[in-house]
């Protein structure tokens, strides 16, 4: 194996092992981080690390405390440019440069200002070489929510969408409908597992009564944060929402002038309520409401809503990513839209299709922003 598909192959193995825990390191972002050095049969991995739940301790540190005094003269494999400022832990460059890694092999560099390319030129001052760009496509996609986050201000927005084979999502008079299968239903929950919260609107609240948790076994653990746009505070507090808040956190984002006495009882249960401006149209500011989220530190958020949020956040060129499920049967002409006041082949208009897969009789599109 040549030198660059040896790279390659080891930074595919760092970004593998990164994912473990995206969507729940927020705010800072799952990196994945492996120290190599050549063995007697060939390159040796001496230490792994990924970021850890709630963001702390980083990957780096970690593999290379688990590498000791091996790390001396390895070359170290990090999916994200290593940190260079004081945060809740020291910069991950005085690591590197304490354990004695001759060289860095990192995917992306990291848009932060507070980094933005100083992490490397310090690594490289220590005489450390540094070589960056190996599983770039790759890195770009696991670290999207942390790119945008630092970047545009907002989260990473995924909406999932399941519709028949007539583009339809419930059926009239906005009654819900089963759709997809069991195979299909275990992916989405292993997404919603996959990311720091899961939305969804107040309409689809009242109608479905949905958890909006990962129900996979033994994963209970992995549900997202649930986050639901209220502009009246109109959630019941024997929602299954407010009722599994042992299970994972619920905050709700409502209008500047909803009322304060839901808010008071649903604060009282533990329910955490937002409130931003309404757009002059009708309906909450989605601009400010995700500006408001990202810097409560949330990266990527998985929109699981109904015809009327998904066709608001397409219109506003807030959707970076579609998992569109699609089942074989349709449910006919009085069923409803899949998203309201637009064609689903809207979504072409925005996206690309990047895959395709089988999910059981059902088929998955996976599109990103072009």
């Amino acid at each position: 194996m040549t030198g660059s598909a040896l790279d390659a192959a080891l930074m595919a193995a760092a970004l593998s092992i990164g994912r473990r825990e995206r969507g729940h390191t927020w705010p800072n972002p799952a990196v994945g981080a492996l120290v190599v050095r050549d063995g007697p049969r060939g390159p040796l991995i001496v230490g792994r690390g990924w970021t850890a739940q709630g963001g702390r301790p980083h990957a780096e540190p970690q593999a290379l405390a688990q590498a000791g005094e091996a790390a001396r003269g390895a070359t170290l494999y990090v999916t994200l440019e290593p940190c260079s400022h004081h945060g809740g832990t020291p910069p991950c460059v005085d690591a590197v440069r304490t354990a004695g890694i001759a060289r860095v092999v990192a995917a992306v560099q990291d848009p932060d200002f507070r980094v933005a390319g100083r992490g490397f030129s310090i690594l490289r001052e220590a005489g450390i070489t540094v070589d960056v760009g190996t599983g770039a496509a790759q890195a770009l996609i696991d670290h999207a929510g942390h790119i945008r986050r630092v970047t545009e201000g907002r989260p990473h927005i995924m909406l999932k969408m399941a519709v028949s084979a007539d583009g339809k999502v419930g059926l009239a008079g906005r009654r819900p409908a089963a759709i997809t299968g069991a195979m299909a239903r275990d992916r989405v929950h292993m997404l919603r597992a996959t990311h720091d919260a899961v939305l969804t609107g107040i309409g689809t609240v009242l109608a479905d009564d949905p958890l909006l948790t990962c129900r996979l076994p033994g994963m209970a653990q992995r549900s997202p944060l649930r986050l639901v746009l209220d502009a009246e505070l109109r959630l019941p507090a024997t929602s299954a929402l407010a009722r599994s808040l042992d299970v994972a956190p619920l905050w709700i984002v409502a209008a500047e002038d909803a009322p304060a006495a839901p808010e008071a009882m649903l604060g009282a249960m533990g329910v955490e309520v937002m409130r931003v401006r309404r757009r002059p149209e009708g309906g909450l500011d989605l601009d400010e409401t995700l500006k408001l989220l990202a810097l409560r530190g949330l990266t990527r958020i998985m929109v699981e809503a109904g015809p009327r949020v998904a066709a608001s956040f397409l219109a506003g060129g807030l959707v970076d990513e579609v998992n569109l499920f699609t089942a074989p049967r349709p449910l006919g002409p009085d069923a409803l839209d899949a998203l309201e006041g637009l064609p689903l082949g809207a979504l072409d208009d925005y996206l690309s299709v990047v895959d395709e897969e089988k999910q059981g009789v059902d088929r998955l599109r996976i599109m990103r922003r072009r």
